[in-house]
C-alpha cells in the first residue's frame, strides 16, 4: 500500500530561514532564527534557534486564514502571515507575528509574550496566494529581524550563537 503526502501551495516558500524576535511581558528577550523545513498536510516541521542549539518545532499552518501555530519544548507560538512587497527594491517581505506562551520547563512558564519573524525574497522568486501590501510600511520588527537574518547569511551559520537582551526564555 502506498501512502502519499499532500504538499499544498503555501503562501511562503519552504524550506525557509526567518529572523525571529521574542518579547515576554513587554520586555525584549531574545533574537534568533526560525527554520521552517516543511509544510505537508498543513503540518509544520522545523526548528527555532535562540541560543545556538536548534530546537525542534511542530505545528500547523492554515492557508485559508494565513495562521500558524507551533510548539517548541519551551513555548507555544501562534501568529498570522502578512506579505509586504517593496517594488522599489524588488523585495517581498514575509512577516509572521503573534503571541507566545511560555511553558515548563522554562523559568518563565505561564508568561505571555509576542514574537515576530521575517524572511524576504526577490519579488519574482515565489508566486503567492492572497494579498500583498504595498501602500503601508511594515512594522519596525520586520527591519530588525531582516537585518539579523542578513547578518547571519554573511557569517558562518554553524558558528551562530544567538543574541540575547536580558532574560532568556528557557
Amino acid at each position: 500500500m502506498e501512502t502519499s503526502q499532500v504538499t499544498s501551495l503555501v503562501s511562503f516558500p519552504f524550506p525557509s530561514v526567518w529572523g525571529i524576535h521574542a518579547a515576554i511581558a513587554g520586555r525584549p528577550i531574545i533574537w534568533g532564527t526560525l527554520i521552517i523545513n516543511s509544510i505537508t498536510d498543513n503540518k509544520v516541521i522545523g526548528t527555532v534557534n535562540f541560543r545556538g542549539i536548534p530546537i525542534p518545532i511542530n505545528g500547523f499552518w492554515n492557508e485559508s486564514t494565513k495562521q500558524i501555530t507551533f510548539d517548541s519544548p519551551y513555548a507555544t507560538f501562534s501568529g498570522n502571515l502578512t506579505i509586504f512587497d517593496d517594488p522599489q527594491i524588488r523585495i517581498r517581505h514575509f512577516i509572521l507575528r503573534g503571541r507566545l506562551l511560555m511553558k515548563p520547563p522554562s523559568l518563565q512558564a505561564g508568561e505571555y509574550g509576542t514574537w515576530i519573524a521575517t524572511t524576504d525574497i526577490s519579488l519574482n522568486e515565489y508566486p503567492i496566494n492572497g494579498n500583498t501590501y504595498t501602500e503601508q510600511l511594515p512594522p519596525v520588527g520586520v527591519f530588525l529581524t531582516s537585518n539579523i537574518l542578513h547578518q547571519l547569511q554573511h557569517q558562518n551559520f554553524g558558528g551562530y550563537r544567538g543574541w540575547t537582551d536580558g532574560f532568556l526564555p528557557y
